[in-house]
């Protein structure tokens, strides 16, 4: 199982530490081919203004958007949240359109109002996750086929379709793994589907 970081701006030491102590050393990925042979991709959080400014420039937003739709498993935290939406609001725009949500930029107030809560699971052994809000995106809209793993005052603060994870907090800023943990079964699936023989 191999994963990467995106490299272009961001926390990106945070998750790459997460995934280290999860016995996962992870690929820092500033270019499209940085994306070949990976099951796995972090999307960080950051400015998503500038992240996408380069994702431009260097063709990495059509890599992985290509990466997406073969499958393979993604996580965004804040910033990376807003790059794998379907929907962008506050300006209006598109995102790779990993995961059918739609998100609003600075939803939950600007830096000066960041701040750490704990969000309500879906899991009735561990209910409770501690939310590290800073400029926090908030998720307006969840499409039928996305699962809402943790919610703030009935708001989703962590959706899940597919391989994809999103997160409108900051998990690696806290010593809960789960959500990392979650990301590297995804991406185990997905290699141990790349390596399935074709039945077809």
């Amino acid at each position: 199982m191999r994963v990467g970081v995106l490299a272009l701006q961001g926390d990106i030491q945070a998750h790459e530490a997460v995934l280290e102590r999860l016995g996962c050393r992870a690929r820092e990925v500033r270019r499209a081919h940085d994306l070949d042979d990976l099951h796995g991709v972090v999307l960080p959080g950051g400015e998503s203004t500038t992240m996408w400014h380069f994702l431009r420039r260097t063709q990495l937003d059509e890599a992985l958007r290509c990466f997406l739709r073969s499958g393979g498993a993604a996580f965004g935290t804040c910033a990376g949240a807003i790059l794998l939406a379907r929907e962008v609001r506050n300006p209006d725009g598109r995102g790779l359109d990993g995961i059918d949500i739609g998100i609003e930029r600075n939803g939950y107030g600007r830096q000066t109002e960041s701040r750490v809560i704990d969000a309500a699971t879906d899991d009735p052994e561990a209910p409770s996750i501690e939310a590290v809000l800073i400029r926090a995106p908030r998720i307006v809209r969840v499409g039928s086929a996305v699962r809402v793993r943790a919610h703030l005052h009935e708001e989703p603060v962590w959706v899940e379709s597919g391989r994809v994870i999103a997160t409108t907090f900051h998990p690696e800023l806290t010593h809960d793994t789960r959500v990392h943990r979650r990301f590297l079964d995804l991406a185990r699936d997905f290699a141990e589907a790349c390596m399935a023989p074709d039945t077809q």
